[in-house]
């Protein structure tokens, strides 16, 4: 079994390449086709909530299938929209609502709201991204998180982005070589903790993103690998030299200790 390192570079080596890849598998092509010759039919927030194959394609797109049930929910966000900063989608700390709402507007645009490309091709390039990382966790859950990070990063800005979205969390903290249980702890206490360790601007450089994502995959492999008595590649790329698995105590203590090396 190939580790998160190989199996994360070996994707985004050629992103275009993967992404077709899953593009044209039967059912995601089927589901791709069905939305995009009958999304621009759809007129009213009621049309489309109304039909559960188009509501559903956009729901899982935007990483929203689990509230897929929530129509009233939904429903709000969108007759809402985001004009406003009152507006519901904008006062929710889960930024998918009003990525969701900017791409089906119809606060905004009416009838017109399911003709744009974000709501279009742009939703669909979303859900084919989204395929491709559910399809990599039922393998590796570490390379869907890493995937999943490396797509958000650009979007934080500020450290309790981060703590609203558990996925990134993860990737964050087994990254640093923190323990989950920190979660409990004083929110602002957490967020400081975070920015003492990583600066947040690096996320807006790609290579830097790569080379964060790489450490949590090392870490991530370390982790899964505790009770393997065998040498880890994991951390021979962390440390530099071949080291047991059993995750060295010096070696999580160093790594909880240093601020990201950029």
């Amino acid at each position: 079994m190939l580790s998160t390192i190989a199996d994360y570079t070996r994707l985004t080596k050629d992103m275009g390449k993967s992404l077709t890849q899953v593009a044209t598998q039967p059912d995601v092509s089927r589901d791709t086709d069905y939305f995009l010759s009958h999304i621009g039919n759809v007129k009213t927030i009621d049309d489309f909530l109304k039909d559960y194959r188009l509501y559903s394609y956009a729901m899982k797109a935007y990483g929203l299938s689990d509230m897929t049930y929530a129509k009233a929910f939904m429903r709000k966000v969108l007759t809402e929209g985001i004009a406003d900063n009152k507006t519901f989608a904008n006062k929710l700390t889960d930024t998918r609502y009003r990525q969701f709402a900017a791409a089906f507007n119809f606060a905004a645009l009416g009838d017109k709201a399911t003709q744009t490309a974000a709501a279009t091709t742009g939703t669909a390039t979303q859900f084919v991204t989204q395929t491709m990382e559910e399809k990599a966790g039922d393998q590796n859950e570490g390379l869907r998180l890493a995937l999943y990070f490396t797509r958000k990063a650009s979007t934080i800005t500020n450290s309790y982005q981060i703590l609203a979205d558990k996925a990134m969390t993860q990737v964050v903290q087994t990254a640093l070589g923190l323990p989950s249980t920190i979660s409990s702890a004083d929110i602002d206490a957490q967020a400081k903790m975070i920015t003492s360790k990583i600066e947040l601007t690096d996320f807006q450089d790609p290579a830097k993103v790569t080379k964060f994502v790489q450490r949590f995959a090392a870490m991530w492999d370390a982790t899964q690998a505790q009770s393997d008595n065998s040498t880890n590649p994991a951390l021979v790329l962390i440390g530099g030299a071949t080291t047991s698995i059993g995750m060295d105590t010096n070696v999580l203590t160093t790594l909880q200790n240093i601020k990201f090396n950029r």
